[in-house]
């Protein structure tokens, strides 16, 4: 493991406005909360090898890395599910360098690829379709954006416990679409059960 430090104090030095002085402690293995950190973001980043290399530069903005990264792996993946994996994280680069015509053109292609081998239920389809969602809402397109919401959202009511956080992510971004549309109302019903 890498050294990893906490912030004690951080101060503005008298003699020059323009510098800070940063006190820190080093922590070690045995520190619980940087055990907690390190298990959140090897939650938030899953996978193997590669893949958890894709999504860390996703997570950190450096789409283009990802990009290349994930163009390599789609010239030897040899199953299905590895494609269908790919052609969504590639949406997922296009979505964030701000491409979102070509982002929903790989998330179609994920999806083309997981409805031939997946459950009309399955939980991944239904993260396929809400990223199109957020594509769309960010275009402007709010009918198209409330479409793969919805078609989200009845997967997660299928799939996951009323409790599940992305049920309520789901509510909210369904709500947040008729917000955008001006169709308060319907919003706060969202809203509220998310």
């Amino acid at each position: 493991m890498h050294s990893v430090f906490r912030i004690v104090e951080i101060t503005q030095t008298p003699s020059n406005s323009r510098l800070w002085e940063v006190q820190l402690t080093i922590t070690d293995e045995s520190d619980p909360q940087l055990a907690g950190l390190t298990d959140c973001i090897k939650e938030e980043i899953s996978g193997e090898g590669w893949e958890r290399m894709g999504q860390l530069m996703l997570q950190v903005g450096h789409f283009d890395q990802a990009e290349e990264l994930y163009n390599e792996l789609l010239k030897d993946a040899s199953t299905d599910s590895d494609i269908a994996y790919i052609y969504h994280e590639l949406g997922r680069v296009r979505k964030g360098q701000g491409e979102y015509p070509e982002a929903v053109k790989f998330y179609e292609k994920s999806l083309e690829i997981k409805r031939k081998t997946l459950s009309e239920d399955d939980v991944s389809l239904a993260d396929t379709y809400g990223n199109i969602g957020i594509v769309y809402k960010n275009m402007g397109e709010y009918s198209k954006a409330l479409e793969y919401y919805e078609k989200a959202n009845k997967i997660f009511e299928i799939s996951l416990s009323p409790t599940h956080p992305d049920l309520a992510t789901s509510y909210n971004n369904i709500g947040s679409v008729y917000d955008s549309m001006g169709e308060y109302s319907k919003a706060l019903q969202y809203y509220e059960k998310s």
